[in-house]
């Protein structure tokens, strides 16, 4: 048997989970019916059992790594997310054989989101911006003409306007927004004037599990509520329009600077906790609020916007985006590290000064490119370039 035809199998396999069979037909039971919950458990526990699910070690093994190595792009790749659903042993097997974004430059799994993206070559992506709903979807791939609908979507983000700011939510559903939700990942809040901004995540970041005790809250507090302090995001004040172009800055209060030197590592999460799926139950170690100092590395990343150049015969601010932007405007940025902060030399080395590792930038109507790499996340990555969307009369 061919591996598309195994494939095929434990895919409908999956689907037909919690279905019961009358008279050689399939069909979904009911409230009430009369087919009886032990003769479901009974249908359930024949499809478990079956040969897919036995299979030795080395086979199942052996199948996933060429699943894996087969299936590099969207939406065929959605055969190795099959493979993770058959059952527990499949499910670890997939997580050993297949690789973080860091060292295999692809994005797979929901936690894959959240965690650094590759060194070698950026992963490329594109933003879709509807603005009648305030809604921006980050879709995976060059651009929506050369992905069309084989474009896989990412992320999504919806703009609430407040009286002190405004505020986007962050999810990984097109069209659910409710923090209570299980696809509710983070928000981005802005201050009044648009100048400041600050990134929250829905779960702690994985250096720092159990905060400490003057960060604990009540235990009735549910932890839908919880959010992280993850990054801030300042932009400098140009009243008198006399300094060029937006000037940004980007405090990665996750990310220890020597994440970018020789032998430098991140502590990533291994797994997606969806929060709106747990109970309300007291908490010990939770916190409600901004994260302590306790919680947040000593010496974190600085990013800062690649200053562009003033081209004569065009007039205008210029910065080469290797072809990934083609229409100017004020929100098109290039994010890099900053050698020094506060007069502190950080230690980076020449060629990650140079190294561009956030760039976002216009192509068309409501629809922009962001390619992003080590050592920020694709969640970390939109959420900065959600903050360029913003208006900020007080610096263009």
């Amino acid at each position: 048997m061919s591996f598309k035809n195994i494939v095929r199998e434990f895919r409908v396999k999956n689907k037909y989970k919690g279905i019961g069979c009358r008279r050689g037909r399939s069909h979904i039971a009911p409230e009430g019916s009369s087919l009886s919950s032990s003769s479901l458990s009974s249908a359930n526990e024949g499809l478990n059992q079956s040969i897919w699910v036995d299979l030795p070690p080395e086979l199942l093994l052996d199948i996933i790594h060429r699943i894996e190595s087969g299936q590099t792009l969207w939406p065929a790749r959605r055969d190795v997310v099959a493979c993770a659903s058959v059952c527990r042993s499949w499910r670890e097997m997939t997580k050993e054989v297949v690789k973080v974004p860091e060292l295999s430059g692809l994005l797979t799994f929901p936690v894959s989101l959240k965690q650094p993206g590759p060194r070698d070559a950026p992963i490329q992506c594109f933003i879709k911006r509807e603005r009648a709903t305030g809604i921006f979807r980050l879709y995976l791939g060059l651009s929506p003409a050369l992905s069309g609908d084989k474009s896989k979507l990412l992320l999504s983000a919806k703009r609430v306007r407040r009286a002190t700011g405004a505020e986007f939510v962050v999810s990984l559903s097109g069209n659910d927004f409710s923090r209570s939700s299980s696809n509710y990942i983070g928000k981005l809040r802005s201050n009044f004037l648009g100048t400041k901004f600050t990134v929250y995540e829905n779960q702690p970041p994985p250096f720092n599990r159990k905060l400490p005790p003057s960060m604990q809250v009540s235990p009735w507090v549910s932890s839908t509520s919880s959010s992280y302090n993850i990054a801030s995001i300042l932009y400098e004040l140009n009243v008198l329009r006399t300094r060029g172009p937006r000037r940004m800055q980007c405090i990665m209060h996750s990310i220890p600077v020597s994440a970018i030197q020789e032998g430098g590592q991140v502590q990533s999460p291994t797994e997606f906790i969806n929060q709106g799926k747990k109970k309300k139950k007291p908490l010990m170690d939770f916190c409600s609020g901004n994260l302590g100092e306790e919680s947040v590395v000593k010496e974190p990343l600085v990013l800062k916007n690649k200053s562009p150049r003033w081209h004569e015969q065009l007039q205008c601010w210029c910065l080469n985006f290797k072809g990934r932007v083609t229409v100017a405007s004020v929100k098109n940025f290039q994010l890099v590290a900053a050698a020094a902060e506060a007069g502190k030399n950080m230690n980076i080395p020449e060629e990650e000064q140079d190294r561009v590792i956030l760039q976002f930038g216009k192509i068309g109507k409501d629809i922009f490119t962001m390619d992003y790499r080590y050592p920020i996340s694709a969640f970390q990555a939109f959420a900065i370039c959600l903050s360029s969307f913003d208006t900020k009369p007080v610096c263009e």
